[in-house]
């Protein structure tokens, strides 16, 4: 009691304090072994705690350094949502970047994280934050909830090890116990989540996710009344819909098991759920049936999924476990390769020219690109480091091609919406044996899609090639750069995202990229002719146009082309070669009447309207369906 005649617990205004974090494991000489040793062949050891921590709203497992340097900068941390990235920085001084670069001593396990992305603000919703005085560039903090799995070490193998995987498949490096083993860590854990043995793989602890669930439904109501209580008195509605939420995950986890019968959800109903689940995406349900019509790009977490398919990493008809095994070899292969270029001494290197030149190149493409994307901005950037030791891996994969400019350009965005430095490299690889030729030293690449070009032009608008040559443009070098790295520089980095996904598809036909520059020239020619630009003024107008393009409009105007032109009957062999159209459908045709049909002098002429048959058939209505659909 005090002079308020109330105890302290009980003053009038008083707030609960939040539990303090209460240490329910620990574990001295716990480590990690890096490769930042002095002898290449031995790992160097970093001794450690390790700790789980019981807090108010989650538990967080923490191992740290004995000798940490308390640096802020340089934590790798996991936030409860299963959609954050892990982040792992270095600090500047270090030549030893994230982790080990070759397999451990037991088995081909690379304990290098792979995955960057960049810290979040500390948020009071329970996210894992940064501590306030900083952590050591090996310390990591995780919350229970991001786990996905736990691998053991094999018996017999010397003290024992776990390696900790998160969701999204981001591995921590392993830790291991020098002192006694990882059994108590292991029952601890299982005091908060269930663990079950991997079918596959009996080394490996999958975190059951029912039993979270059901947690959710035994703590509803956990929350001392008197903390409830006030934040109903704020916002009944939200705090009463968050607890009924709560047995929602409980009851629908309980019963999507039960019934498979009635798992089938109603197409209407569906394309609901993917409208609420996915931000920005649309369905047209009133297309032909069987199908649901995806008028929007794709948000970035399926963009990451969808480009492996897209871009031929992933085989289309691959199985989530063949995805799995391949992914493990080709990390394998992948930093077999880079440890080829970390190995080479500065006296080696010295005496291999192509490497030095290389390396040179590359730190000074990596230093200008994309430097305004926050993936990339500001000094001593984790994504530079990676678009780094990517292309300087890509010259050990090819080195007779090696990294010539521009490639950085291509890399970028693939390593953008990756996030993993693995899979964006076998990406980038895919992407190059596409773009290959472009880069060689003829050039054969870009001359022909240069003459390829040109004829597609002239059969659109014959007058305008007549006048581009009239002025010494008609080979069309202005539009070199658009092709060389597929106007990565032409619109903006988002808009790039959505144009190479579309053109990656080959549809609605192979080579579409060159209708899109045919529909991006159709659009200035106009300006070009009237204001009777020459040599110089075309190429300064065409570099102007720079982020100024409209993605949509531009994608609309090159796919009303291309069904213009698989609408023509008398298409010639060379533009039907150049778009992979059937011979059949380019062969000469009749109409009923028995008259001819053919292309129009120009067929630019009929695309102002973003689809009209050849024959001139079509109604108002359906041309505004088709306008609806280009999207």
């Amino acid at each position: 009691m005090d002079g308020s005649g109330l105890s302290p617990g009980l003053r009038a205004g008083s707030v609960r304090e939040p539990a303090p974090p209460r240490v329910v494991y620990e574990q001295e000489g716990v480590f990690i072994h890096s490769s930042c040793g002095k002898n290449d062949d031995q790992d160097s050891l970093i001794a450690g705690i390790l700790r789980v921590i019981e807090k108010e709203n989650e538990v967080v497992v923490d191992w740290r350094p004995l000798d940490e340097t308390l640096d802020t900068s340089n934590i790798l941390c996991a936030g409860k949502d299963s959609s954050s990235v892990v982040e792992w920085t270095q600090t500047p001084k270090e030549k030893c970047s994230r982790g080990a670069d070759r397999p451990s001593s037991y088995e081909a396990e690379w304990d290098m994280v792979t995955t960057v992305s960049f810290k979040k603000k500390p948020h009071s919703n329970g996210d894992a934050t940064t501590h306030a005085n900083g952590e050591s560039e090996w310390s990591f903090l995780f919350s229970l909830a991001d786990l996905k799995s736990i691998k053991q070490n094999k018996e017999g193998m010397g003290w024992s090890y776990l390696v900790f995987c998160l969701k999204d498949d981001v591995k921590l490096p392993a830790l291991h116990f020098h002192r006694g083993d990882s059994k108590p860590l292991i029952k601890c854990l299982e005091k908060h989540i269930a663990l079950n043995e991997s079918p596959h793989d009996e080394r490996v602890l999958l975190v059951k996710t029912q039993k979270s669930l059901s947690q959710s439904f035994e703590n509803l109501f956990d929350e001392p009344s008197y903390g409830l209580l006030q934040k109903w008195k704020k916002d009944p509605y939200i705090v009463t819909m968050g607890k009924f939420s709560k047995v929602t995950n409980y009851i629908v986890g309980s019963l999507r098991s039960s019934d498979t019968s009635n798992q089938r959800r109603p197409p209407s109903e569906m394309a609901d759920f993917l409208n609420d689940t996915i931000p920005g995406l649309k369905i047209n349900q009133q297309e032909e049936p069987g199908f649901e019509v995806i008028t929007r790009g794709l948000c970035h977490t399926l963009r990451k999924e969808a480009w492996k398919f897209l871009l031929g990493y992933f085989p289309w008809n691959s199985t989530k476990e063949e995805r799995a095994n391949l992914q493990k070899r080709k990390t394998d292969e992948y930093f077999r390769m880079k440890l080829q270029w970390k190995s080479v001494s500065e006296e080696q290197e010295k005496r291999n020219s192509r490497l030095r030149d290389y390396r040179s190149l590359i730190e000074k493409d990596v230093n200008r690109t994309d430097r305004t994307n926050k993936f990339y901005e500001g000094e001593d950037n984790p994504g530079l480091i990676l678009l780094h030791d990517i292309l300087m891996t890509y010259c050990m994969y090819d080195f007779d091609l090696g990294y010539v400019q521009g490639m950085s350009d291509l890399l970028s965005p693939v390593l953008y919406v990756m996030e993993n430095e693995v899979d964006a490299f076998w990406c980038f690889v895919s992407y190059m044996d596409q773009m290959h030729q472009n880069f060689e030293e003829q050039m054969q690449g870009m001359k022909t899609q240069l003459i390829q070009l040109s004829h597609l032009l002239r059969l659109l608008d014959s007058g305008f090639c007549s006048y581009l040559e009239s002025q010494d443009s008609g080979y069309l070098y202005f539009c070199f750069r658009w092709l060389l790295i597929r106007f990565k520089r032409e619109f903006s980095f988002q808009d790039i995202l959505r144009l190479w996904e579309v053109m990656w598809t080959e549809l609605p036909c192979q080579n579409f990229h060159l209708l899109l520059c045919c529909a991006i020239l159709e659009s200035e020619k106009q300006q070009i002719m009237d204001k009777h630009y020459g040599f110089n003024e075309i190429l300064k107008h065409i570099n102007e146009l720079s982020m100024k393009i409209d993605v949509e409009y531009i994608l609309c105007k090159a796919e009303a082309i291309s069904m213009q032109m698989m609408n023509c009957k008398e298409l010639p062999q060379t533009v039907s070669e150049i778009l992979g159209i059937e011979n059949s459908s380019v062969t000469t045709g009749e109409d009923e009447s028995g008259a001819e049909l053919s292309c129009p002098t120009s067929l630019y002429q009929s695309v102002s309207t973003p689809v009209i048959a050849a024959n001139g058939t079509r109604d108002g209505a359906q041309q505004t369906a088709e306008t609806q659909s280009l999207a």
